[in-house]
């Protein structure tokens, strides 16, 4: 569970920098929200993977 950890406290610390740039206009704000997008795809990958891997070893 502490991966859903990491995926909850990476989205609850975009929250405010979405804000900033949906709310506010601040581009600023939208290049760190592309960033942070970007870190919860690599970290969703990362989790995919780990769990195919879980998945395949308990077939064999």
């Amino acid at each position: 569970m502490s991966r859903f950890s990491q995926v909850k406290d990476l989205i609850m610390s975009l929250e405010g920098d979405f804000e900033k740039f949906y709310d506010k206009d601040n581009s600023a704000a939208g290049t760190r929200v592309r960033t942070g997008m970007q870190s919860l795809k690599t970290l969703a990958q990362e989790i995919r993977s780990e769990v195919q891997a879980k998945k395949n070893s308990a077939k064999a």
